[in-house]
């Protein structure tokens, strides 16, 4: 468990550090990142106060599918978080946390052959201003523990959850993820791959992690990728 003052991006750095033979199970934390980034190549605002943290894992033969690690790291980052005391997370597919439906946290995931990087970031002193999403921090919260407290406690929920995923496989990690989620029904917008939108409700997960949104004529549609929002 690596912890640097400043950094362009963790998960730049440990992809660099993966490219050089580095094991899984290392950490990074930095208390400020330069370059920071989340999902679509968007800019991650990473001012001191936040957590913004990157471990790494080394896909295996006979591991679930890799980008159903996205799960696995909701699932660590939610638990971590109620156990330390904000029990009204909730997680958006595939991997963002809300807090009173703004988002709180989001993690992605980058991979290079074997080598998946997963970084991890939360607001806690503070969130940035996006045009037309919300967005909120555990400040004001009666939150009582400092950035390195969630870190340590993250590192061995994560563990403990990336063992359950290589043990027990899929099944108990969708199970606890649609467990953590918003309620069935919620509203729901999905940006496809192919540029198209759609509007539904949420429906639960597929057995393999995909969402499930139930669109208005009843029928079902399945997504495997796409950029999900809370209507």
């Amino acid at each position: 468990m690596l912890t640097v003052a400043e950094t362009g991006s963790t998960n730049a750095d440990l992809l660099a550090l993966a490219a050089r033979g580095e094991e899984e199970g290392v950490w990074l934390r930095a208390e400020r990142q330069t370059a920071g980034r989340g999902r679509q190549g968007r800019d991650w605002s990473s001012p001191t106060g936040n957590l913004y943290a990157s471990t790494l894992v080394q896909a295996r033969p006979d591991d679930p599918p890799a980008p159903s690690l996205a799960l696995v790291s909701a699932v660590a980052l939610a638990e971590t978080i109620s156990v330390l005391g904000c029990p009204a997370v909730t997680i958006k597919w595939p991997n963002d946390l809300l807090l009173d439906g703004a988002k709180l946290a989001g993690i992605l995931l980058e991979r290079s052959g074997n080598a998946i990087v997963i970084g991890f970031g939360v607001n806690l002193a503070s969130h940035p201003s996006i045009d037309g999403r919300r967005t909120a921090s555990l400040a004001g919260r009666l939150w009582i523990h400092s950035v390195a407290e969630l870190y340590d406690h993250l590192t061995v929920e994560f563990a403990r959850w990336l063992g359950i995923w290589r043990a027990q496989g899929l099944a108990p990690v969708v199970a606890r993820w649609q467990a953590q989620a918003h309620a069935p029904g919620t509203p729901l917008n999905a940006n496809l791959a192919d540029g198209t939108t759609i509007t539904g409700t949420y429906d639960g997960l597929a057995p393999d992690g995909a969402l499930r949104l139930r669109l208005a004529d009843g029928s079902v549609h399945v997504i495997h990728a796409g950029d999900v929002f809370l209507v």
